[in-house]
Formats: structure tokens, C-alpha cells, sequence
């Protein structure tokens, strides 16, 4: 079992950078994937990006390749996403998720709640 909190969320203006942390409590945390999810309003859920439990390997939605960093901390449950020159086109809800390593969010196993990030133009 993995319970995970999002935070880091909040309003920016286009150009400048945050950095979501996601925290995550339970034994199996350390051997999961995790992944960055993103939902705006009217649209599907979609993949960011996601990260191998080693941390050695990454993979990046082509939209936010080269501008959002996803790494993570397993001495102390912790998994980030770094995003800079930040796009109104990224504003969504952000939610980070635990599981096997993959952009399909239908194989991860727990979800937090999400956090909002706002990019105004």
C-alpha cells in the first residue's frame, strides 16, 4: 500500500518555473515506478512523465520534453517534477501516481490527490 500528497501547486506567470514534490508513505514505495499525470478542464488525463524505481531511467511526454525534470528521492519517499518555462498550455491538475513504468495511467496502482498549477499569460 502507498499513500502519496502532491504539493508545490500554484499560480505562475508564463516563463517561470515550480517544482511539485510528491510524498509518499509505505514499504513499496522504493520499488515502484512513479509517474506525473496532468488533467485540464475538459480533457482526458495525460501522461508527463515517469521514472524507473531507480531512478535511472525516464521517459517525457513529448509537450513538456527538454522543459519539466522528474527525479526522485527514495531515502526520503519523495518523487519531483521540476518545471520550467512553464506554457499556459500547461495548466492542469497534477497528480502523481505509483506502479509499473509506463505512460498508460490505467496500470498505476495509487494516485494522490492532485495539485493545481496555473501558468497565466
Amino acid at each position: 500500500q502507498v499513500q502519496l500528497v502532491e504539493s508545490g501547486g500554484g499560480l505562475v506567470q508564463a516563463g517561470g518555473s515550480l517544482r511539485l514534490s510528491c510524498a509518499a508513505s509505505g514499504r513499496t514505495f522504493s520499488s515502484a515506478a512513479m509517474g506525473w499525470f496532468r488533467q485540464a478542464p475538459g480533457k482526458e488525463r495525460e501522461f508527463v512523465a515517469r521514472i524507473s524505481w531507480s531512478g535511472g531511467r525516464t521517459y517525457y511526454a513529448d509537450s513538456v520534453k527538454g522543459r519539466f525534470t522528474i527525479s526522485r528521492d527514495n531515502a526520503k519517499n519523495t518523487v519531483y517534477l521540476q518545471m520550467n518555462s512553464l506554457k499556459p498550455e500547461d495548466t492542469a491538475i497534477y497528480y502523481c501516481a505509483a506502479g509499473r513504468y509506463t505512460s498508460s495511467p490505467n496500470v498505476y496502482d495509487y494516485w494522490g490527490q492532485g495539485t493545481q498549477v496555473t501558468v497565466s499569460s
